[in-house]
């Protein structure tokens, strides 16, 4: 009766961790490893590969991109420029102990981390983006995740540029500012690749979105993400100086 009873316990256990973790279709959540986990105040902006502070100079002296001690802080003016059309301040692609950690073809990985959108960070009816995958050497992005403006409806959206800039997961932005989100990007980088996208605000899941069966690798030897603001400057009645805040930044690789 007692090693029944232990059988039954220990069974008990088993659904209840199972059901605790969330699994992919065909994906094993437990066979995601963890490759990057960056702290702000001890590993700095170190942590990524590149970092795209005012590199065209336009506002000399005036640090954008900082790493402060729990957070990553990117901070855009309305006089800052990347070119005459545009305005960029990004890091770009992932670094451990001074090597770059890279996306090769056919792996899939799991990005996680919290951002903060604040009121003056305004979608524009060009482009707003706040996330990026994008392969050295290709100009066009993969994907990427953007504040987009019609009429007076602002959205968070991803744009799939290997599917005809498609959109996945569109949903409003005013509820979701001033607050730490949770993000989840989960991407299969192969000429017939994925993504799947969540967003939740406060544990309640407000954006669980993939699509399958799309070019995700434009080319050359590796993919990287990029994180920060780059914007038109098309829509530029939107245009203020702001911010963007990101923290607990993870990345998985489906081993």
């Amino acid at each position: 009766m007692q090693n029944m009873f232990n059988r039954r316990i220990a069974l008990r256990a088993g659904v209840l961790a199972a059901a605790a973790t969330p699994l992919m279709p065909g994906i094993a959540s437990a066979a995601f490893a963890l490759r990057w986990n960056p702290d702000p105040g001890v590993d700095g902006l170190k942590a990524f590969a590149g970092v795209e502070d005012d590199r065209s100079g336009s506002h000399s002296g005036v640090k954008h991109i900082f790493a402060e001690s729990a957070q990553y802080r990117f901070v855009m003016h309305k006089s800052d420029r990347d070119g005459s059309d545009r305005q960029r301040q990004e890091v770009r692609g992932m670094a451990k102990n001074g090597s770059r950690v890279d996306m090769k073809k056919g792996e899939t990985w799991r990005y996680n981390y919290q951002m903060f959108v604040p009121p003056t960070l305004k979608a524009t009816t060009s482009f707003t983006h706040i996330f990026q995958v994008k392969h050295t050497g290709v100009a066009s992005p993969v994907v990427t995740m953007s504040l987009y403006r019609a009429g007076s409806r602002e959205t968070v959206e991803m744009r799939l540029f290997g599917a005809g800039q498609a959109k996945l997961g569109v949903t409003d932005l005013a509820p979701l500012r001033n607050k730490w989100i949770d993000v989840e990007i989960e991407m299969k980088v192969a000429d017939s690749g994925s993504l799947r996208y969540s967003l939740k605000d406060n544990g309640t899941t407000v954006v669980n979105a993939s699509r399958s069966g799309f070019d995700t690798w434009l080319g050359g030897s590796q993919a990287h993400p990029k994180w920060g603001i780059y914007r038109s400057l098309g829509d530029s009645g939107q245009l203020q100086d702001t911010y963007l805040l990101l923290r607990d930044m993870k990345a998985y690789r489906n081993e």
